[in-house]
């Protein structure tokens, strides 16, 4: 009995220190800082392009097709309707629309995965830098599925440099509120550079360029992160349905008024189909 005591405490041992091992192999001095809240530098309506304003300034290489839908869009808003942007009813904006960062961003560093935390409807990703491969068959969803590779850039010991490349969308997606669109085959290939910049470690770097479809060629943007100063920062919880007045009904868009009653978002706009309801009282 004493032997089978002492062999169960020897095994006890090995599988702490194989734990304590595994523990230890994440060295975060490895690792660049990247704690804290980041808000965009820019300021304005959150843009693909935040150096330029929105719409037709991004100058996005669209293809004729995708312009013509982009102007359709924008005509649509100028009347009152919500154009082509997809989140007036609170659809998920994906990719690459969440790296616009509406309400902050936090970046929680692990061995195997890089979680990027939104503020903005809690649309967050997962980025898996354990060195996996693309996965045979991947469930698609807005913000895609992401991979990246963690580099030391310049042989400093330490790494510096997240790429990450992420496929596999679903849509509707669009750059921004004014409907700019992906292409509704939702192939798109979206990389990035995330880094520091050398001169102020409070700037994170996103380089972005996107390959779809809709583009005539790889569209490329950088977008800056400044980190907020508090210690403690306060994250403010964004739920776009709490007080969303907008709704879709066979594919006209609608207000609900302060006071509770349907009302149309343009001129002449048509009262959605009623034939289930019965007639009013006379």
């Amino acid at each position: 009995m004493h032997h089978r005591n002492a062999v169960g405490v020897a095994m006890l041992a090995a599988v702490l220190a194989a734990g304590m091992g595994s523990a230890r192999a994440f060295d975060e001095t490895r690792y660049p800082n990247w704690k804290g809240m980041w808000l965009r530098t820019d300021t304005g309506t959150p843009r693909y392009d935040p150096t330029k304003l929105m719409g037709r300034p991004q100058q996005a290489p669209l293809t004729p097709e995708a312009q013509a839908f982009l102007e359709a869009s924008l005509a649509d808003q100028a009347e009152g309707g919500p154009g082509a942007d997809p989140t007036y009813t609170c659809l998920a904006p994906g990719m690459p629309r969440v790296m616009n960062n509406y309400d902050g961003a936090e970046f929680v560093v692990t061995p195997e995965t890089v979680h990027v935390l939104m503020e903005h409807i809690h649309d967050s990703r997962r980025i898996y830098t354990d060195g996996r491969a693309w996965p045979a068959r991947i469930e698609p969803t807005p913000t895609g599925y992401s991979l990246g590779k963690w580099i030391d850039e310049g042989g400093t010991g330490r790494y510096n440099v997240l790429e990450v490349e992420t496929r596999a969308f679903r849509g509707p997606r669009a750059y921004d509120n004014s409907g700019i669109p992906l292409h509704e085959d939702n192939e798109s290939v979206i990389k990035e550079r995330i880094f520091q910049d050398k001169a102020d470690p409070n700037i994170l770097n996103v380089e972005m360029t996107t390959i779809d479809h809709a583009l005539t060629r790889p569209w490329t943007v950088t977008k800056k992160y400044r980190r907020a100063q508090n210690p403690r920062p306060f994250w403010r919880e964004a739920v776009c349905s709490e007080s969303n007045p907008h709704l879709e009904i066979g594919k006209q868009s609608y207000m609900l008024s302060a006071d509770g009653h349907l009302m149309p978002t343009k001129k002449n706009q048509p009262a959605p189909d009623l034939r289930y309801f019965a007639p009013p009282k006379k």
